[in-house]
């Protein structure tokens, strides 16, 4: 019998921690946002990549999807330098299920 592991994000079952898939989830909607800007503008990637103020080459790595090439920085000024409104959402954590503890009346002293 085998056991399987579900998971919310591709990233989840990928990376090793919860930081890594976080990051991992913002630099992929980023970039995926920034290659349909691209596309949708019509623009070659020379055009894109003056617009951006980086090498052809550069814009090639961010259509094919490498994303181990681009930092969440670098991804969030390009969003804003094309015009887009990069934003950070925050959400609270679960919360977390405490175990009640059935309180008790105090032990009662007995005297000596």
């Amino acid at each position: 019998m085998t056991d399987t592991q579900r998971f919310t994000s591709v990233w989840d079952a990928l990376e090793n921690t919860p930081q890594e898939a976080a990051s991992m989830k913002a630099r992929s909607a980023l970039m995926m946002a920034l290659a349909e800007v691209i596309r949708e503008r019509g623009m070659t990637q020379g055009e894109a990549a003056g617009l951006f103020g980086v090498t052809q080459p550069r814009i090639s790595d961010l259509v094919r999807g490498k994303i181990n090439l681009f930092s969440l920085d670098t991804l969030i000024d390009m969003a804003a330098t094309a015009g887009m409104a990069p934003m950070v959402k925050v959400s609270k954590p679960k919360a977390l299920q405490r175990k009640r503890v059935k309180r008790t009346a105090a032990p009662e002293l007995e005297a000596a």
